[in-house]
């Protein structure tokens, strides 16, 4: 019997779902492959292929009756301006800032692009310009849509070139007219010109609709969330995700974690809310991040037991090391692609946890952070693959280690 593929009318020019044409469990088998080639020099000697993908499993899209698509809950678009006052919409060509013309996403969830391209035609009939970057002007940036999960709640940034919206109330009204599922409650900001060049969102956001916010869950939890805050684009393996980090963690009441590089406190709420007793203090050195997880902890009435700090994760678990306060049986950190630090791992050997949960999108700068933990007396425990992005190369993975 042959595998299941999918297509996709744009794939070719598009190029984001690199590996669309794989079938799926040849993706999965791809990628749990790469992670058993850059961890084999650690993994136990001897052990048999099949052994081999018993310690490190996989867990993708294929389980009970999920499929690989409609996955991503977050979506975004440049605009360009076009022929006869016409805006274009949909994604850079791979290597190229080509707009591809884009109605409908297989890995988008549903209606999220739909809400794109209600921005772009609302503009058109209003005689909003679409930036155009090869003369510095327009006002119309990219357009970026969050959608629930486990709610109906939306919440649509319209991104423009630092100045004001003309005809502001017509075009929120109309781009709510051709997207009624976005309420009830609807959430719309705008955000001004982006940070770098590289950059989608900028410094300034305020609300055009709505409170410029809105509510998601995970594992159980509430979580607000705005314009800029850090929400993983996969929620269905998010939670297989944080799921497998606190299993990993082996948490027990009366034990302390800390969440490093916490953003809005997702994995360490998630972690209090499913046991009793467990005190988390999370990390995070952008204030609005702090802020917004503080507010999550009150409505997910953790506040008792889940703190925040604004600081530098690792000058914390120094002074925290230095001062000779209560420690922490586990840290759990999730840095970003680039990984961690030489510092940043110092100032978590120095606290001596039990355990280290490592969860990183990037498995090679994972793996060579390992070799850092390794000199300072830990061991894997256990290492696991994620599939939060079928259809392209990346995985996540979680690495749980002890001391010993």
């Amino acid at each position: 019997m042959g595998f299941k593929t999918y297509t996709c009318p744009i794939a070719k020019s598009c190029g984001g779902c690199e590996w669309l044409a794989v079938p799926y469990p040849i993706q999965l088998r791809r990628k749990r492959d790469e992670v058993l080639r850059l961890f084999a020099d650690v993994l136990p000697k001897g052990a048999t292929a099949q052994q081999r993908e018993e310690l490190v499993p996989i867990h993708g899209m294929d389980t009970d009756g999920m499929e690989p698509t409609h996955y991503r809950h977050k979506a975004a678009t440049p605009f360009a301006p076009a022929k006869r006052g016409s805006i274009r919409s949909g994604f850079y060509a791979r290597g190229t800032h080509r707009i591809v013309p884009c109605a409908s996403c297989i890995v988008e969830a549903p209606n999220a692009r739909e809400a794109l391209l209600a921005v772009a035609r609302a503009a058109e009939e209003l005689h909003i310009p679409a930036y155009d970057e090869d003369h510095g002007r327009g006002l119309l940036r990219h357009g970026v849509v969050r959608m629930g999960y486990a709610t109906d709640e939306a919440l649509l940034t319209i991104v423009t070139n630092g100045g004001q919206i003309a005809r502001e109330r017509q075009l929120v009204e109309r781009i709510r007219a051709r997207a009624p599922f976005a309420s009830p409650p609807p959430g719309a900001t705008g955000d001004q010109t982006p940070r770098t060049p590289h950059a989608i969102l900028g410094h300034e956001t305020r609300a055009l609709y709505g409170g410029g916010r809105m509510v998601d869950e995970l594992l159980g939890c509430e979580f607000e969330i705005g314009p800029t805050s850090f929400y993983q684009t996969n929620p269905a393996q998010t939670e297989v995700l944080y799921s497998l980090a606190i299993e990993g963690a082996s948490l027990q009441a009366g034990m302390r974690v800390l969440d490093a590089y916490c953003g809005i406190g997702t994995i360490g709420m998630c972690a209090a809310k499913q046991v009793d007793g467990l005190q988390v203090v999370g990390v995070e050195q952008v204030e609005g991040a702090v802020a917004n997880a503080r507010a999550n902890a009150r409505r997910n009435g953790l506040a008792d037991r889940c703190k925040f700090v604004c600081a530098d994760a690792t000058a914390y678990m120094r002074d925290v090391a230095k001062a000779g306060r209560e420690g922490f049986d586990t840290v759990i950190m999730d840095p970003p692609r680039a990984g961690s630090t030489p510092t940043f791992i110092n100032g978590v050997l120095g606290l001596a946890p039990e355990r280290v949960v490592y969860v990183s999108c990037n498995s090679v700068t994972q793996r060579r952070d390992l070799e850092l933990f390794l000199a300072g007396g830990y061991d894997i425990e256990s290492l696991e693959v994620v599939d939060m992005f079928p259809h392209t190369k990346h995985a996540e993975t979680v690495l749980v280690l002890r001391r010993r």
